[in-house]
């Protein structure tokens, strides 16, 4: 993929060189409706190699499914990308660009390079159509060379692949589980074999048996077809299982990002160790859970300092007024100042704030 390279303040370990087919660099978007603009997504730098899976985690109302419409090219008004870029690796290796990209282009794009499982499957799927149906119009539109014999085969053999007997093409989505709605779903993002599947929330609402059969089956076929996800989800425990990388959104913005191994036994930012304070370890002593207090800052107004200042039990000083840069200052980018070696000395005085 040739472009600008990425800053290295801002990469992870583990991507440096690698086969990246997806760099998004300081992406803006806003929601332009009312009086004030909702700053949804603030100044986002990520990467995503081949054949890996970037979670991305974070409390509801973070940012986290407007950055997937943003990275897919599917924002809607009032939403608008105010800033930045989003670059995909195009079949000839010449870095695509979202925002400068021909009708052609993006037609070309969707689909074949990358896909989206949306959040809930029933809206997903057109309730009055069948389901051979619902996939044949992919075909149809980006495959016109092939006919009904092909087009129906490749149908059955998705199908097949997601766990799902192929003579329920013919069925219709209130004729189907939640679990067989969304397997259905994740078989029309793979229908055309593209490189990138983002996949926003797609387990909620799902029981717990359901859920991990379709994790389950993901890893299977990310293991077998080899595309790289970009898996958001509130549930880190969950993206700690299944993720390479880890970004932790916070007000619109990326507070840590790391390989997930290291964030799980290290964490950097405060907000980080608060999620991982939140659910239970299985394998673990039994400790107490304890939640974050408070809730998540108003994204219509500008934010001076940190923006997790006003629940972090470790806030000092220079964090009501001096927002920390995404910098890796030891190991991985953590926006933190208790990262900087610049306010090391006063963090450690315990100013208070």
């Amino acid at each position: 993929m040739t472009s600008t390279t990425h800053d290295p303040a801002t990469r992870p370990p583990g991507l440096d060189g690698g086969d990246v087919v997806l760099r998004a660099s300081g992406v803006s978007v806003e929601y332009a409706a009312g009086g004030r603009p909702v700053r949804a997504v603030r100044d986002v730098s990520l990467e995503l190699a081949a054949g890996q899976v970037l979670g991305i985690a974070g409390e509801s109302g973070c940012g986290k499914s407007t950055l997937a419409y943003a990275l897919t090219g599917m924002l809607r008004t009032p939403a608008e990308l105010t800033a930045g870029r989003i670059e995909y690796a195009g079949p000839d290796g010449r870095a695509i660009d979202l925002a400068t990209a021909s009708a052609r282009e993006l037609r070309a794009l969707r689909w074949n390079t990358v896909s989206m499982v949306f959040q809930s499957a029933m809206n997903a799927l057109n309730p009055v159509t069948s389901v051979d149906r619902q996939f044949e119009d992919i075909f149809r539109t980006h495959r016109p060379e092939m006919n009904r014999r092909e087009r129906v085969e490749r149908i059955e053999a998705l199908l097949e692949k997601v766990g799902i007997d192929p003579n329920r093409r013919r069925s219709f989505p209130h004729e189907l589980s939640g679990g067989m709605r969304q397997r259905v779903v994740i078989a029309m993002a793979l229908a055309l074999d593209p490189r990138i599947v983002v996949m926003d929330e797609p387990t909620t609402a799902l029981d717990v048996l359901v859920q991990r059969e379709i994790l389950d089956e993901i890893e299977r076929l990310r293991e077998e077809l080899g595309f790289a996800v970009v898996f958001i989800t509130h549930d880190l425990g969950l993206l700690l299982e299944i993720s390479d990388t880890l970004a932790v959104m916070y007000a619109g913005r990326i507070v840590e990002y790391a390989p997930a191994e290291q964030l799980a036994e290290q964490a950097g930012h405060p907000y980080t160790r608060g999620l991982l304070r939140s659910f239970p370890d299985l394998r673990g002593q039994r400790r107490t859970l304890r939640g974050i207090p408070g809730s998540p800052p108003d994204l219509r107004r500008t934010i001076e300092g940190c923006a997790f200042a006003e629940r972090c039990e470790q806030a000092f000083a220079p964090c009501e007024t001096v927002r920390p840069p995404l910098t890796a200052h030891a190991g991985w980018p953590v926006a933190c100042h208790l990262e900087d070696p610049e306010y090391a000395e006063q963090s450690a005085q315990g100013e208070p704030t």
